[in-house]
């Protein structure tokens, strides 16, 4: 996977996304489980991530809806990015026509000033 598209629990103390399924799904051990609920007392981003995935009624569909989802977004960002380059390669190529023009222009002018002399 490319290094700029990581995941965003990956850098912090955050529980892993797999530790928060399991914590959705009831199959953390009692200690894991007191664990991951004293961080979601101090991490709001974690308790509303629980809370959404607490809101599926079919949770053991979860991992398959969210590796959909998260390929379907790096898709859209490749194509983003994709689009991105493409424009700043139509405009580098609109100012090396530009300066050659104004290059041959000049060129001409002075050809014309110089032949009438």
């Amino acid at each position: 996977m490319n290094e700029e598209y990581q995941d965003i629990f990956t850098t912090t103390t955050c529980p892993t996304q797999q530790q928060l399924l399991d914590y959705v799904q009831g199959r953390l051990t009692a200690d894991e489980q007191h664990e991951v609920e004293l961080h979601l007392a101090d991490c709001d981003m974690c308790s509303e991530a629980v809370e959404g995935l607490s809101a599926f009624k079919e949770k053991e569909k979860i991992p398959v809806w969210l590796r959909q989802m998260k390929w379907q977004m790096l898709r859209k960002l490749r194509t983003n990015k994709r689009r991105k380059n493409q424009i700043s390669y139509f405009t580098e190529l609109g100012i090396i026509v530009i300066v050659i023009m104004f290059i041959l222009l000049a060129a001409f002018w002075t050809y014309h000033f110089v032949s009438n002399k």
